[in-house]
């Protein structure tokens, strides 16, 4: 039993997942696959566009074996804790023997190489750091130029300064060097691998043919309103799982369908509680108060508040926080641990035999009905999954069909079983 480990979000699973998928098990002469997945909220600041449940189900009819969710705390994150997350559990599953990612780069050496300055900061990289934003550069900035120097005085050009650009600039390369941070941390023995992307950019917003990106496809399904003009750009099993969806709910969600459960939330939160929110840091919070009162959408929200120091991502994330209210207090003391169970979403016929093998070397426990969690009677694990419970319930409520089921979808949702 070879098991790669893909961290993924598959909002929605399109061709270049299925790509990454094949082509993983190829490189890394793996016969079995499980993915880590975000759930109903993802690491850009944005509700899916279908529920977790869904998703996992595409993956799984498409050949993914096994999909686990990743705990919202970790889900909705910078680059660096939703990569920490999703490594430390699909390290905690112990049957995992790789991990293959997409990146722009597509050399994982050369990826190494920076995430092995970035974790280790020697004082040199550091005084080169500190030189560069004390001449009123942005962090990103200074620490392009940083790492340049850094890798000219100290590293023999292992890193040429296009290298050190290319990678820094670039947002799969950006996670791919937190995958790697993340493995050397936890010191796993997991191997890692990098494929380079193919098909349209990451944030590629028109759809360009057979590799499509993700985006691109939100985009035009709601643009045109329905899925045809997606069928034939999508796997067959995602358009069916898409379409389910639709007519089960109604709508597909996204971030302004919150809007008056966000304003609700603003008029009835405190200066005091705002600034403890995770991600607002000082002085944050007042202009989130003097936007809010400028604005009466998410989106017009977003944009005021949104400056070079506040990016966009980052002020989407502090309102997803909002909506769940996950706190920093409340994540400092959950990252202390890192992630503490796995939640299982869906698995095939083999994905079966890896749970059973998961079963005697995991080293957390595996949750496969939501259910019987409370018997594990610890208070640290049930918090955590109190956020995802609260999570998938404000999830729905972003939805049109009021009709369908939508509370404590949690506790009556099994896993995906396709035999």
């Amino acid at each position: 039993m070879r098991v790669v480990g893909l961290i993924t979000e598959y909002n929605p699973f399109h061709n270049g997942h299925k790509y990454h998928l094949e082509k993983s098990k190829e490189i890394s002469r793996s016969n079995y696959s499980v993915a880590v997945m975000s759930g109903n909220f993802l690491q850009r600041g944005e509700p899916a566009i279908v529920d977790k449940w869904t998703r996992a189900k595409m993956a799984i009819d498409s050949g993914v074996d096994l999909v686990i969710e990743l705990p919202v705390v970790y889900a909705c994150q910078s680059a660096e804790y939703f990569s920490y997350g999703s490594v430390k559990l699909l390290d905690s599953l112990g049957v995992v023997d790789s991990i293959v990612f997409g990146s722009e780069s597509g050399d994982v050496k050369k990826i190494n190489a920076i995430a092995d300055i970035l974790l280790k900061e020697p004082n040199n990289f550091k005084n080169y750091l500190k030189d560069y934003l004390s001449k009123g550069n942005t962090f990103p900035k200074s620490r392009t130029k940083a790492l340049i120097k850094y890798a000219r005085n100290h590293l023999n050009s292992k890193l040429s300064t296009e290298d050190i650009e290319d990678i820094i600039n670039s947002p799969n390369n950006i996670l791919g060097i937190e995958y790697l941070k993340a493995l050397k941390k936890i010191n796993s023995k997991i191997v890692p691998y990098t494929i380079k992307r193919i098909g349209s950019d990451y944030h590629q917003e028109d759809i360009t043919g057979k590799f499509s990106s993700a985006t691109s496809i939100r985009k035009k399904i709601f643009e045109d309103g329905n899925l045809d003009t997606i069928k034939d750009i999508v796997p067959y099993h995602t358009y069916i799982h898409l379409n389910n969806f639709l007519n089960k709910y109604g709508s597909f969600n996204k971030t302004c369908n919150y809007n008056d459960i966000l304003q609700y939330i603003l008029i009835n939160t405190d200066r005091k509680k705002l600034k403890e929110i995770l991600d607002v840091e000082e002085g944050l919070e007042n202009r989130i108060l003097k936007c809010f009162n400028e604005n009466n959408t998410i989106e017009g929200l977003i944009n005021c508040i949104k400056t070079k120091r506040y990016t966009l991502t980052r002020i989407q994330r502090i309102i997803m926080h909002l909506l769940i209210n996950i706190n920093e207090k409340i994540f400092s003391e959950f990252h202390k641990t890192g992630p503490l169970y796995i939640r299982v979403l869906g698995f095939n016929s083999k994905g079966i035999e890896l749970l059973r093998e998961a079963k005697k070397k995991a080293k957390l426990p595996i949750i496969t009905n939501f259910s019987n969690y409370r018997k594990l009677k610890d208070h640290k694990i049930n918090r955590m999954i109190s956020f995802d419970k609260r999570a998938t319930d404000i999830y729905f409520l972003g939805l049109k069909n009021y009709n369908s089921e939508k509370k404590n979808l949690d506790f009556y949702t099994n896993p995906y079983i396709k035999k």
